[in-house]
């Protein structure tokens, strides 16, 4: 395979939309906080959406969500029963022998391209990304429980979220939660979860105004969130954790090293920090609590605190729309988090919604000068390029645990495996700036040249239906074959598939061009596939 090389425009750069693809209507204000919602939407405003909500573009759920409407779609995903990854079996199958976590990658990735609750999937990966364990450090067999935490609470209330993510035994395991007991006098309780619970998972290091911008005294300094000694009180908070019992109660004695991954861990009071602790905002733990009331105490401070609220919906965006939201974007995410519209904080179905139908997201849909988008991190390309080429199992004779775990061969090259970043930053940081440039693109953290050409031998893989135990049709009978006996005809039909219909004029004549040439059918097909997904009009999703 060659390579044709088509110019990289700006991130997120939006050309013109064909007169087809435009809406007749569009949103009254670029301001508000939700979008117009479209009485028949097109593919292009179909297709942005399923973009941002899924694992993969497919053209049956372009048809859905054209048929009935953004803000029905989203509804039927927030109501879409959760798909939960299997429990591994033991012993494991000869797939991921010796590794759980590989066991664990094949569940998440037959998951994503398979699972009907695409969004209820794409927030949980989101949050994994937020909520960073790895399989690194942690027991394979602890994986699945975890996402499975996220994915069912993606759609609930954050301080769920908070709550489940920090007695769920493989956090426990991976911050050193578990078993970490109250100090001898003189020494200090294990910092490791306290400390990233605020730094990373919640309010972050500095003082934020509402629309996540840092906030400076009068030297024009930042303001620190926490002090080194809120980290120690919180340490103590978080004593007193360890496995459960097989039937979820607390052992008889402390530490418990025998780990139970199905259920949360159970508190030992014996083994908790009682004294009294001033936490954030000089809020007050009394001394006496229990190890469960100093929890629920901990958590309901951190919760209420104000930096929440944008710190987590900036990086909601960042994840789901794009790199470089708006701050006006971000506070008005960070108003439907403070109230969802009946007096409740941290409503994540209220919040994905916003985030989702903000006129932000979805000018784009509508407005061919609209700049955003987000480079497509690996596992996202992925399984994008798989669905729209409708890449099917083709494991049959294998056990059905760990048959898509081959997958990860294809990602890794790019830096990027589910759950198991080489560190608690995740696989890239959300404050990650383009190296000579002012661009925030978190995702551009794994982008280098080693990446750019790994990138292209993947899309050649897919182009010429190389990922080993799977199936894509790109012969002369598949849908695509049967109109590639008119190439503008089969661009076109790629532009609809990977670029919102929104192939610019330029790049559309140079793959119509360069395959007009190709007696071969199949390889017309192969070829101009490759040119699309190689391209950086779709590497980066607008």
């Amino acid at each position: 395979m060659f390579v044709l090389l088509i110019p990289y425009t700006a991130l997120g750069q939006l050309l013109v939309v064909p007169e087809s693809a435009q809406s007749t209507g569009s949103p009254n204000s670029t301001g508000g906080a939700r979008a117009a919602s479209w009485v028949t939407p097109t593919v292009t405003q179909a297709s942005r959406l399923l973009d941002q909500t899924t694992f993969g573009v497919r053209a049956i759920d372009i048809t859905n969500v054209q048929q009935i409407g953004l803000d029905a779609y989203i509804a039927e995903q927030l109501n879409t029963p959760q798909t939960a990854l299997g429990v591994l079996s033991d012993p494991l199958p000869k797939a991921c022998m010796g590794d759980p976590g590989i066991c664990f990658e094949s569940e998440f990735w037959q998951t994503a391209l398979t699972a009907p609750d695409q969004l209820r999937q794409r927030v949980a990966f989101a949050l994994s990304e937020m909520w960073v364990t790895s399989t690194q450090v942690i027991d394979g067999n602890a994986a699945p429980q975890y996402y499975n935490t996220l994915a069912k609470d993606a759609f609930t209330n954050w301080r769920t979220i908070m709550e489940d993510v920090t007695l769920s035994p493989a956090m426990g395991q991976y911050l050193s939660m578990v078993n970490s007991s109250k100090a001898p006098a003189g020494q200090i309780a294990n910092e490791n979860y306290a400390r990233e619970m605020m730094q990373l998972f919640s309010i972050g290091p500095v003082m934020l105004n509402p629309d996540a911008t840092a906030q400076t005294d009068a030297s024009g300094d930042t303001i620190p969130a926490y002090t080194e000694a809120q980290v120690q009180a919180f340490a103590r908070v978080y004593t007193g954790w360890t496995y459960a019992t097989s039937t979820g109660a607390a052992p008889t004695s402390f530490p418990s090293y025998v780990p139970n991954y199905s259920m949360p861990m159970a508190a030992v009071d014996s083994a908790h920090d009682t004294t009294s602790k001033t936490l954030l905002n000089n809020v007050v733990l009394p001394a006496g609590q229990s190890t469960s009331q100093d929890l629920e105490a901990a958590l309901d401070n951190i919760f209420a605190h104000p930096n929440l609220p944008p710190f987590i919906c900036k990086q909601l965006i960042q994840h789901l729309v794009t790199s470089t939201p708006s701050s006006a974007y971000v506070e008005r995410v960070s108003q439907v988090f403070i109230d969802n519209g009946s007096g409740v904080r941290g409503d994540m179905s209220a919040v994905i919604t916003a985030i989702l139908m903000d006129t932000e997201a979805r000018a784009g849909d509508w407005d061919p000068n609209y700049d955003g988008g987000h480079l497509r991190e690996p596992v996202l390309y992925l399984t994008n390029v798989m669905q729209a080429l409708k890449y099917m199992d083709i494991n049959t004779g294998l056990e059905k645990q760990g048959a898509y775990v081959g997958l990860r061969n294809y990602t890794s090259p790019l830096g990027e495996i589910p759950l198991r970043s080489s560190s608690v930053f995740n696989f890239f940081s959300p404050s990650y700036v383009v190296p000579g440039t002012t661009l925030n693109a978190p995702e551009f953290g794994l982008e280098n040249t080693a990446a750019v050409q790994q990138r292209l031998t993947l899309a050649d893989q897919l182009a010429e239906n190389q990922i080993a135990g799977f199936n894509g049709n790109l012969t002369v009978t598949s849908a695509m074959g049967q109109l590639a006996g008119n190439p503008s005809a089969l661009v076109d039909k790629l532009g609809v598939m990977f670029l919102h219909g929104r192939m610019p004029r330029d790049m559309k004549e140079m793959i119509v061009n360069e395959i007009s040439s190709l007696t071969d059918i199949g390889q017309r097909v192969r070829v101009a596939v490759y040119l699309v997904i190689s391209s950086s009009e779709y590497k980066v999703m607008h």
